[in-house]
């Protein structure tokens, strides 16, 4: 994580001076404002980044003379499949339809994304997927 979170301060740097440097020349304010946001986010992650470094141990990737299987083991937890993605996106279609063509086009998509964010949340609370 040490060498991601240089990297990222690294960045922040380099878009802080291409933001002075493209306001400066351009005098655009939507390009100097974009890149300045990007230096912020820079700047949120590499902090983020070298301050957790401090806290966990040395991991693979910060050491030099590490293999690729150094790094090898349990990544964490993947739900299996799922239906409920599904049910949202048609969900949130629906709503940005209703938008478009009409604000009655919500009250049929509110039920839908409700069914899927309350499935998609107690998903592990019944049937084969549940937890012990």
């Amino acid at each position: 994580m040490k060498i991601q979170g240089k990297m990222f301060i690294w960045l922040s740097v380099f878009m802080l001076a291409m933001a002075i440097t493209y306001g400066v020349w351009s005098k655009e304010p939507a390009g100097t404002t974009a890149l300045f946001l990007g230096f912020g986010l820079s700047v949120m992650i590499g902090f983020y980044l070298a301050f957790t470094a401090r806290r966990v141990d040395a991991m693979a990737q910060d050491n030099k003379e590490a293999d690729v299987a150094d790094e090898a083991g349990e990544v964490g937890f993947f739900s299996p499949h799922s239906w409920q993605p599904l049910s949202l996106a048609i969900g949130g279609a629906l709503a940005f339809m209703g938008v478009i063509f009409g604000w009655w086009l919500l009250y049929f998509s509110l039920p839908v994304v409700l069914i899927g964010l309350f499935g998609w949340v107690f998903e592990y609370y019944r049937g084969e997927n549940r937890t012990q």
